[in-house]
């Protein structure tokens, strides 16, 4: 078992997710629980890809550190 980051934002009237370490892994649902469903299939099939191509599972690695930061706009 691996676990992954995962960012869920919202997107007009939808969310979208995505996996810093893996480019390109992403997905959209209606809610938050649509949306994780989703991009859990969409690690599985990106992993899957990985492998089939003999290529390494990229493995994140620590601290990660996710945060807002205020600037003047």
């Amino acid at each position: 078992m691996q676990s992954f980051t995962v960012v869920i934002e919202p997107d007009e009237d939808e969310y979208h997710a995505f996996v810093p370490s893996l480019p390109g892994c992403h997905t959209f649902g209606a809610t938050i629980d649509e949306t994780l469903h989703y991009i859990k299939e969409a690690i599985d099939l990106y992993i899957e890809g990985l492998l089939e191509n003999g290529l390494p599972i990229p493995v994140e690695t620590e601290p990660l550190l996710v945060t807002r930061v205020l600037t003047a706009v």
